[in-house]
């Protein structure tokens, strides 16, 4: 048996490799991306949540962005201020402070509030049960109560109640995922200091509200007469108020005929003080 013709094209072959190992060796050395140690750096102070919250892909994504100087050191709406100050640290600039961000339900719309106008039987599910028909609620702008908000939210943030999101500012971070998963857009981001609230999105005229929601903007324009900052405008005929304006001074909702209107000041506070209240009935002596 002649070895040579069975060792010859193994030795070709392995040849071969390793010209080719050693071409793809020095390529990879020549085209070499650097990559910044900043950006591991920066990631470990990042959540690792991969929320989405800050618009990016994740938190990979994120830390990449503020090492580039696309985004700022406080752009990830889930670190706290010690998470803003070490990546300030990091990137060698100073921290600024950022206000704490929090989601808010522009609905009061719930089960007791809202008519119907049929049976809904479908999947437990937000976006299914807005496709068919625009959903069962007479009101078409108002939140259709199946919890998508709270299933998109990692942070346990939300519960359900009567069919309406609440939010737990205590928990609440601002990421957005709740606002992204929500396909009527009921759902806002705003600084924890906004004080007063529309809690309705509806364009519908007076009447049509009426019919559709006891709680909702009719646009009755009381709100607009009693402020006398000028804060509060009628848009596509319902209330908004520009917050640089308002005073705090509260003529708004005590005015408001269906308590459209309300201090969002006092719902976080309230909310804050039920959660130390629970937590302190679950300590045991």
């Amino acid at each position: 048996m002649d070895l040579s013709a069975i060792f010859s094209p193994v030795i070709a072959i392995g040849g071969m490799g390793l010209l080719f190992g050693i071409g793809l060796g020095i390529a990879a050395k020549k085209f070499a991306v650097p990559i910044d140690e900043r950006v591991e750096a920066v990631k470990e102070f990042l959540p690792g949540a991969n929320c989405g919250g800050c618009g990016l892909a994740g938190c990979e994504a994120m830390a990449k962005s503020i090492v580039t100087g696309e985004s700022n050191i406080n752009a990830c709406p889930v670190c706290n201020e010690a998470q803003i100050e070490a990546i300030a640290k990091i990137m060698g600039i100073a921290a600024s402070a950022s206000e704490k961000q929090i989601a808010v339900v522009s609905c009061k719309g719930n089960h007791v509030h809202a008519q119907l106008k049929y049976n809904y039987q479908g999947i437990a599910n937000c976006m299914d049960a807005h496709l068919i028909g625009g959903g069962p609620k007479v009101c078409a702008y108002g939140c259709l109560g199946y919890g998508s908000c709270q299933k998109a939210c990692t942070f346990g943030a939300i519960t359900m109640e009567e069919g309406l999101p609440i939010i737990h500012p205590e928990k609440c971070v601002g990421c957005g995922a709740c606002k992204n998963a929500c396909p009527r857009h009921i759902i806002e981001i705003l600084p924890m200091s906004t004080t007063y609230h529309v809690n309705c999105i509806s364009k519908d005229k007076g009447k049509e509200v009426k019919a559709a929601c006891e709680v909702g903007c009719i646009g009755c324009g009381i709100c607009v007469k009693q402020c006398e900052e000028g804060a509060i405008t009628l848009v596509d005929n319902h209330a908004v108020i520009e917050m640089t304006k308002c005073v705090s001074c509260g003529k708004c909702e005590a005015k408001c005929p269906t308590k459209a209107i309300s201090n969002l000041s006092k719902q976080v506070l309230k909310q804050e003080n039920n959660a130390i209240s629970a937590s302190s009935s679950s300590v045991v002596i």
